[in-house]
């Protein structure tokens, strides 16, 4: 069972965000692209990982 708020919501966004970030912002930058593209895959990142853990998440634990 799927959390869609967590997966749409979250990781996505994060996703786009941090990839936007690394890849259209940072050229731009002078003598701190270095840091910007860190931190747009640092974003990016994060956001796969929510995306992940939200098609995981279940409300009720799974019991075997």
């Amino acid at each position: 069972m799927a959390s869609k708020q967590i997966t749409v919501g979250v990781g996505i966004p994060m996703i786009v965000v941090g990839f936007l970030m690394a890849l259209l912002w940072a050229p731009f930058e002078g003598e701190m692209q270095n840091t910007v593209e860190f931190v747009g895959s640092l974003i990016g990142i994060l956001g796969v990982v929510f995306f992940i853990s939200g098609l995981f998440y279940a409300k009720e634990p799974v019991l075997q």
